[in-house]
């Protein structure tokens, strides 16, 4: 599972680049093991060299793995992680495919009408993930997404809520401006607390590191802030932070 881990991370770290391109001063929010294991389970129904480039190792049962040590019971904090697949009725699919979507990603498959009622199976897979996502995500799919030629609909949905394990207190919010770059701020609201936390700095990436855990300490959010932004980006963007991050951060025990 720690090679699956280190993968996923070098992985969401080239989306981010490329999803981040054009966009130097916006927002990126995404899940990378929501498009990773979306891709997975993909690769279940590839074959030849499709698959042999989608897939160079069985992964499946690693990410399992890894999606029961996250959703396991008892944890302190709620996260859910649920797949779907929406088919058409009449189409016949593959019963290994359909076998191993089950087994290795709890993904069943819900038989709709696409050819003569797409939008209502748009709207179904909308209150689907609406549902699984707490309400937060609404109207994933939109008018005409899916229409009388789809076949197969793959849908994940991610819902994460925790607490800090150390809180910050609510009146110690303060308006402060948020470098975008190298010349431009914003005015947003700041948490403030003074406690410890684990901090490092980064030489080669001249950023520090700081990681916050959620009650319980099973997860953490680890926070990069570059000391110094040289252009128009965040430098988040930059190659040579990329690589460190990975080499000293991800996998520093490995070669």
């Amino acid at each position: 599972m720690e090679r699956l881990s280190a993968a996923n991370t070098q992985f969401s770290l080239n989306l981010f680049k490329k999803i981040s391109g054009g966009n130097t001063s916006g927002n990126v929010f995404y899940s990378p093991i929501s498009i990773s294991s979306a891709l997975a389970m993909v690769s279940l129904g590839a074959k030849g060299e499709t698959a042999a480039q989608m897939l160079k190792d069985q992964i499946h049962s690693s990410f399992n793995k890894l999606m029961s040590e996250l959703k396991k019971l008892g944890a302190p904090y709620v996260l859910s992680l649920a797949n779907r697949l929406y088919g058409e009725q009449s189409y016949q699919f593959v019963e290994k495919f359909l076998n191993d979507a089950k087994k290795y990603y709890e993904a069943g498959l819900e038989e709709v009408d696409f050819k003569k009622k797409s939008e209502a199976a748009r709207v179904d897979i909308n209150k689907w993930v609406e549902k699984n996502t707490q309400e937060k995500i609404k109207n994933l799919l939109p008018r005409e997404s899916v229409n009388d030629a789809t076949k197969l609909v793959l849908v994940n949905a991610i819902y994460f809520k925790a607490n800090w394990e150390k809180k910050f207190p609510k009146e110690a919010t303060r308006d402060g401006q948020f470098k975008l770059n190298k010349t431009q701020t914003k005015p947003v609201k700041m948490m403030r607390q003074k406690s410890k936390f684990p901090l490092a700095f980064i030489p080669e990436m001249n950023s520090q590191v700081l990681e916050l855990p959620y009650v319980g300490n099973n997860l953490s959010m680890l926070i990069i802030l570059p000391n110094e932004i040289q252009d128009e980006t965040t430098e988040l963007q930059s190659t040579r932070l990329f690589n460190v991050f990975l080499n000293e951060m991800v996998y520093p025990n490995t070669k």
